[in-house]
């Protein structure tokens, strides 16, 4: 991920409950890239590095734009009551659907997916593949997230930021809950982050690396997916060529030993459509993270979405380290996803009322 090097000066001014931030002097940003806005030059990779280890000094040359500034900039969002905006979030779903329709077309579909069509990849879009008889029964006869909308969601990050929250009893009460990549919800860090999950994304990856593409290991994988109970598998098989072969494998396993998990895939036309519209308000990566995919489609399928687990910093706002995830402190490809554009974004929906995010410790009852 691309350090938050000018993360605060490209959030402009938030409107929070009634509070009025303008921070650093800038003007509200309009659908330009944080660099841009920012004009800060000297993002080297050194100062990258720093900007995410908790045990290096801050760059001296870089104090306005700092980690520790955009950490006031949180700080001071955090001590402004959040209002929920209905007439808000009714425009911001409007305005989603009209690009996107999450609600039919986020899932791949028999409805949306005609057999002996041709689809195009999300990212490989040269490519197509044919929707076959065999790979038309794959697909549900019309999206299994129809049933909308949900009352209460929550889009659960992997952030570090998690640990200690004591969230887990706050996340399970909401009525539908997303998760991303597989990652652990068992054990003493449940009460953290809960159990309760309707939908969690897979990357293939993690497939490939951890069971060996399902060539092996589909025990091992049956059993350390069944914490999750009657899922839904969310997989990008029709994103990249080389997605596809292991996405199938898994939908395959989970029929072959009759698993409650079911495996769906995201409709790569969808995808496409999301990476517009976000791109339109300054988001330009190579591909959106699944976080921010969740919390999109979240945005559409249900009334009031709130985040967890959403914190791109090195360390809280009392200064105390956090690890990249609350599981372990792998950093992501450098250069893949716009992490500190998604992160402005979603404070920028968190000011608006549209969505809640959860900074920090949830309030125990």
């Amino acid at each position: 991920m691309r350090a938050v090097i000018a993360l605060a000066a490209a959030l402009g001014s938030l409107l929070l409950g009634g509070c009025l931030l303008r921070l650093g002097g800038q003007q509200p940003l309009r659908a330009r890239g944080w660099e841009e806005e920012a004009g800060v030059a000297a993002v080297t990779p050194k100062v990258v590095r720093a900007l995410r280890s908790p045990l290096t000094p801050l760059p001296q040359t870089e104090n306005r734009y700092s980690e520790d500034y955009y950490l006031h900039i949180v700080t001071k969002l955090q001590n402004c009551t959040w209002v929920r905006k209905p007439e808000e979030s009714t425009k911001f779903r409007s305005e989603l659907a009209s690009c996107c329709d999450a609600v039919h077309n986020f899932i791949a579909s028999q409805n949306n997916s005609p057999l002996g069509s041709n689809m195009s990849y999300e990212v490989d879009s040269k490519k197509t593949i044919l929707i076959t008889e065999d790979i038309f029964k794959m697909l549900p006869v019309s999206s299994p997230l129809s049933v909308y909308p949900f009352k209460n969601c929550a889009v659960v990050g992997n952030g570090g930021i998690l640990k200690n929250s004591s969230c887990g009893a706050e996340i399970d009460s909401s009525d539908f809950v997303f998760r991303c990549n597989l990652p652990p919800t068992a054990g003493n860090i449940s009460k953290d982050v809960g159990n309760k999950t309707n939908l969690v994304t897979v990357n293939p990856s993690i497939i490939a690396q951890k069971y060996n593409k399902l060539n092996e290991k589909k025990t091992q994988f049956l059993e350390n997916i069944a914490v999750y109970g009657d899922t839904f598998l969310l997989l990008p098989a029709f994103s990249f060529r080389s997605n596809t072969a292991t996405s199938f494998k898994v939908y395959h396993t989970l029929k072959e030993f009759k698993a409650t998990q079911r495996a769906i895939f995201f409709h790569p036309t969808y995808l496409k459509s999301l990476a517009q519209f976000w791109r339109t308000k300054g988001v330009k990566a190579y591909r959106l993270s699944s976080g921010f995919m969740i919390t999109s489609a979240a945005l559409e399928l249900c009334e009031n979405v709130k985040l967890y687990g959403f914190w791109p910093f090195s360390k809280s706002t009392e200064k105390m380290p956090i690890s990249h995830h609350y599981y372990d402190n792998q950093l992501p490809k450098p250069g893949f996803h716009a992490m500190p554009k998604e992160y402005n974004q979603i404070l920028q929906l968190h000011g608006k009322g549209i969505l809640k995010l959860q900074f920090g410790k949830c309030e125990s009852d």
